[in-house]
């Protein structure tokens, strides 16, 4: 399907470019065919001004006229001057009769003294530029003048420009297809990455729906196999089937939102929002949780030395208070849930503090954990949607896989860039993890 694509956009490419290079070349030939033949022809008509101007005119008897020209004379020396520009001169009587020419052959064709810069055709491969000119005093005609000049002169370099043109634009041709073709394969890269992550999701998406939806249907089939079951085997059902139908809903909630941000839909609603007020009601909201594990949960606030602002507004930045405790709160969870309550001093360090980047504040957010660490080679890919550290997905007693569905990092990075803001990660193996966000305090910097 991609390869007809980058075929098609290939072919394209090399239609549309070959068409205007074709254009640019009929332009080119008839502009220089063109300035050929006007050259030829002000040669011709500065042969006439110059023949004319030496014409020995002579007095006759009005019965003969009154005047007549010298032939003889006048052409004798103007002969010989044209014959080194491949010229040659005819003069006509004023009855169009041929009295005196330069041609070792008289030619036949017939004299049109309206015309002026004409192409006559002796033979197939013979052409002549002809310019003719009435030479009259005092309203009285004394004969005609016509000078011609070889066509060689214009189809020569003609026809060489055709040849030239004709290469040059074939070679150009194929040097677009060839281009064409790379450009199309970079144009359509980003839509097979988009295709594919497109088809990863909803592979994952169907595998994370699929397997709740199938402990459900297997635990309602159970209890309505057995309706006379004891109470104490239907009430552990039905709290199965509720877990799953959370993690179903939580699921669903999270595929919501992030279709809703890749769309736009979701913006956020800036307002001034104190982050030390807001990660402290996350982290209540997270204690109780990091007490089961036995975890030491902590908040450090660092204030900043720069006087220039109220010491009460120093953590205050413009935001959206939901989607910034969304962000924090999966963080948070996220470092709880990959710390391991067996371990000796097990903490996870919430560190809030004041920067400035390029003259503009910022705020500064480290969620530092002591658990397991992430691998190197999973670094790249912490942020992408359903990935998960550990792909093993730690299972409880009855069978519900524990833990997230590998979305709250991808919704994070969206809330942070939704925020204009920065997300980075720092880890070592059994050392533990860091998560940095840099958020600006205005909306717009």
């Amino acid at each position: 399907m991609f390869q007809v694509t980058r075929r098609r956009l290939a072919l394209w490419y090399t239609t549309v470019t070959a068409i205007l290079l074709l254009l640019f070349a009929t332009g080119v030939y008839l502009y220089v065919r063109m300035t050929l033949i006007d050259r030829i022809d002000d040669t011709l008509n500065h042969v006439i001004e110059v023949v004319n101007r030496s014409l020995i005119i002579q007095k006759v008897p009005v019965t003969e006229g009154r005047y007549r020209i010298n032939v003889e004379d006048s052409f004798r020396n103007n002969a010989n001057g044209v014959e080194d520009d491949h010229i040659d001169l005819e003069w006509f009587d004023p009855q169009g009769e041929l009295i005196w020419s330069t041609f070792s052959e008289p030619l036949t064709i017939p004299l049109h003294p309206n015309r002026n810069g004409e192409t006559v055709h002796l033979s197939r491969d013979h052409l002549l530029r002809q310019v003719t000119e009435r030479i009259e005093i005092n309203h009285h005609v004394l004969g005609y003048l016509r000078v011609s000049h070889p066509w060689f002169e214009v189809t020569k370099p003609i026809r060489q420009l055709f040849l030239d043109l004709t290469l040059g634009t074939s070679l150009m041709v194929l040097c677009v297809a060839a281009i064409g073709w790379f450009l199309s394969g970079i144009a359509i890269k980003p839509v097979i990455e988009s295709y594919q992550s497109l088809k990863q999701f909803t592979a994952d998406a169907s595998h994370e729906l699929r397997n709740p939806i199938a402990m459900i249907q297997t635990n309602v089939e159970m209890a309505l196999a057995y309706p006379e079951a004891e109470t104490q085997l239907q009430q552990r059902q039905l709290k199965v089937i509720e877990r799953l139908t959370q993690r179903l809903g939580n699921l669903v909630n999270d595929l919501l939102f992030l279709a809703r941000s890749d769309s736009g839909i979701i913006q956020p609603v800036y307002k001034d929002v104190p982050l030390d007020a807001l990660l402290i009601e996350v982290i209540e909201e997270q204690r109780s949780y990091a007490g089961q594990k036995g975890i030491f949960l902590s908040l450090h606030l660092i204030e900043s030395s720069d006087n220039s602002f109220p010491t009460e507004e120093q953590f205050t930045l413009q935001g959206d208070w939901d989607q910034l405790a969304r962000l924090f709160t999966n963080l948070i969870s996220n470092a709880l849930e990959y710390t391991p309550s067996d371990l000796n001093n097990a903490s996870v360090e919430v560190e809030l503090k004041r920067i400035k980047r390029d003259r503009h504040p910022y705020l500064k957010v480290k969620v530092k954990d002591s658990g397991t660490g992430i691998t190197e080679s999973a670094l790249p890919h912490i942020f992408d949607r359903f990935y998960r550290v550990d792909p093993s997905r730690r299972h409880s007693q009855d069978g519900v896989k524990s833990g997230g569905t590998g979305l709250g990092l991808a919704i994070a990075r969206a809330i942070v860039e939704k925020h204009h803001g920065q997300i980075t990660v720092e880890s070592m193996l059994n050392q533990g993890t860091t998560f940095t966000v840099i958020l600006p305090v205005n909306s717009i910097i």
